[in-house]
């Protein structure tokens, strides 16, 4: 998996507003005398930031916490001169990520090799600043720091309901696509779906895009950089107006998801949307629990099938020994038949829980959407489409009386080749 970029120089982006009225705190760490005289004069001509101390030597104990390390208040920015001891630098950089995390870290060097920028980057620096650090390239880092500060004062707005599948073939994808779609044209809501597959994720191929570069995981290994720059180049677009994140193309290299990393993406996703609907693989690993202890409601969808509804009570089982209250479960019955072998106050009796939904079973209409790639425009007429709008209602959207936008579909073997 490729890390992102560090960004090394301002790249004409528009510099992000943000207010003044409460100047953004620095620290240096080490820094040159050059490099310090540069940061006085700037923090002088410009309100924008305000310097609080320069550290005369790199603090490496695990044990400090960022009190010890700062005083009464951890600062905004943090800067780190990696020249003088680059293996200190990076040590310094890692504890006080690990110990304050809205503390963003900047490293400067004189040494712009790709390899030292990686680095610095896996130490918790979000910018690498090379020297002699000019006003333009230490302005649009403060600015990125400002925009993001900005961004987490911001009051969240969207519902985050997560979707898992009490086994695997539940028809969760599906569901998703088809109800996020429904969210973002019928509903004019701005709507997000987020691919929580670790490895082999479909939610874009079912809404036929084929062209991304960046997957979920891949932003939750960013979240000290998060903005809506950064925010745009992870997200697909669908034609009826619904954003994705999709999930990895293939079987990843293992990753290392820090502890809070995904309640602190969903936390800032949640400013810019009004539902976002996660996709997530069956199981109960470390990430989907994070999830489920972040989202406002999780689906769980089953189908009625002696090993699905036995998942299912395994499920919540679990989920209630974690403390996750009950109440935030809703079950979804996929497939649905009326003459079903199994009668549904049979399966609630099972479960220990009533039916949340059941959307009804029209496999091959389904199927023939997924094929074709547009879950919108294959099914407007379906029942199952009428079902999923009724189903949007209960969760709170309220219909546009805007004109639905429709796409033909690209085809299975169009979508099958991705670039």
């Amino acid at each position: 998996m490729k890390p992102m970029p560090i960004r090394e120089t301002p790249n004409g982006s528009p510099r992000e507003s943000f207010s003044t009225s409460e100047p953004i705190s620095v620290v240096g760490v080490c820094l040159d005398d050059e490099t310090w005289t540069a940061l006085k004069q700037f923090a002088e001509s410009a309100p924008l930031i305000q310097l609080r101390s320069h550290l005369s030597d790199y603090r490496v104990q695990e044990s400090e916490s960022p009190l010890d390390l700062f005083g009464t208040s951890v600062p905004d920015i943090c800067i780190i001169d990696f020249d003088r001891d680059r293996r200190k630098a990076g040590l310094a950089a890692e504890v006080i990520h690990a110990s304050a995390h809205d503390t963003a870290l900047f490293a400067v060097s004189s040494d712009p090799q790709p390899d030292f920028i990686i680095q610095a980057m896996r130490s918790g620096c979000s910018e690498y600043l090379l020297k002699p650090v000019g006003r333009e390239q230490l302005l649009n880092a403060v600015a990125r720091v400002g925009g993001r500060r900005r961004e987490r004062l911001q009051p969240n707005k969207a519902q985050v309901y997560a979707f898992m599948g009490a086994k695997g073939g539940c028809g969760v994808t599906s569901l998703v696509t088809q109800l996020g779609a429904l969210f973002a044209s019928s509903f004019s809501k701005k709507t997000l779906v987020v691919d929580l597959h670790p490895d082999f994720g479909d939610a874009a191929l079912y809404l036929g895009l084929t062209r991304y570069r960046y997957h979920f995981f891949e932003l939750v290994e960013n979240t000290d950089r998060l903005d809506a720059e950064l925010l745009g180049s992870f997200l697909a677009h669908h034609s009826s107006g619904l954003d994705l994140i999709p999930a990895p193309e293939g079987n990843d290299m293992p990753r290392r998801i820090q502890p809070g990393a995904i309640a602190q993406t969903f936390d800032f996703l949640k400013a810019r949307y009004d539902y976002i609907l996660v996709d997530m693989a069956p199981g109960l690993s470390d990430e989907n629990l994070e999830m489920i202890r972040h989202c406002d409601h999780l689906h769980v969808v089953t189908v009625a099938e002696v090993s699905a509804l036995r998942n299912a009570v395994r499920h919540f089982d679990y989920l209630t020994r974690k403390e996750i209250p009950r109440e935030r479960f809703r079950v979804i019955l996929n497939r649905h038949q009326k003459r079903s072998l199994i009668a549904d106050n049979e399966i609630e009796k099972t479960i220990g829980q009533r039916i949340f939904w059941k959307v009804p079973n029209q496999y091959a209409h389904v199927v023939k959407a997924i094929n074709g790639g547009d879950p919108i425009a294959s099914l407007s007429s379906s029942d199952v489409t009428k079902n999923l709008k009724e189903f949007a209602s209960t969760l709170g959207a309220k219909p546009s009386t805007g004109t639905e936008k429709r796409k033909e579909g690209t085809g299975l073997l169009g979508l099958l080749g991705r670039s």
